[in-house]
């Protein structure tokens, strides 16, 4: 009954089906997608605490994979009072908002930075230079508001 309603709950927080992922019939690949959200849902919780790991990218992460192996782990991220509405956000309508771009950008640029700084191989600096720029540039475009203030 209780995974029937959080069932229903993804289903209705969900404006769109093509981003809700089909759960796995297979036992070995549940367990193994299981892990994989439980390994993602640790990281960001160590990324709660120390300030140059990031959170967000790991629950998005942890959400794919739990709803390949549990609706309701998925149900149950997506809820999550303060880390649910920036995935919800991205799953949804592939939206970041301004502050998380602002301070993603931010953090390259300072890794950047120190890669400048304490790096002698002129090669790696610019290849970091193009990864982060190409990482960059995808964060800086895609949409900071959905249509619905609720999201």
């Amino acid at each position: 009954m209780r995974h029937e309603r959080i069932c229903q709950h993804v289903s209705m927080s969900s404006s769109s089906t093509k981003h809700r992922p089909q759960a796995v019939n297979n036992r070995g690949l549940r367990w193994l997608y299981r892990a994989v959200a439980g390994f993602f849902i640790a990281l960001a919780a160590i990324g709660v605490v120390l300030p140059v790991l990031p959170t967000t990218p790991f629950l998005i992460i942890a959400a794919w994979a739990a709803g390949k192996a549990s609706p309701a782990l998925r149900a149950k991220l997506r809820s999550h009072p303060t880390y649910g509405p920036p995935l919800r956000r991205w799953q949804d309508h592939g939206a970041i908002n301004r502050r998380a771009k602002i301070l993603a950008l931010s953090l390259m640029t300072a890794s950047w930075g120190l890669v400048w700084l304490t790096v002698d191989k002129l090669w790696l600096i610019g290849l970091v230079g193009a990864i982060l720029v190409t990482v960059g540039v995808f964060i800086a475009t895609r949409p900071e508001q959905t249509d619905r203030p609720g999201d």
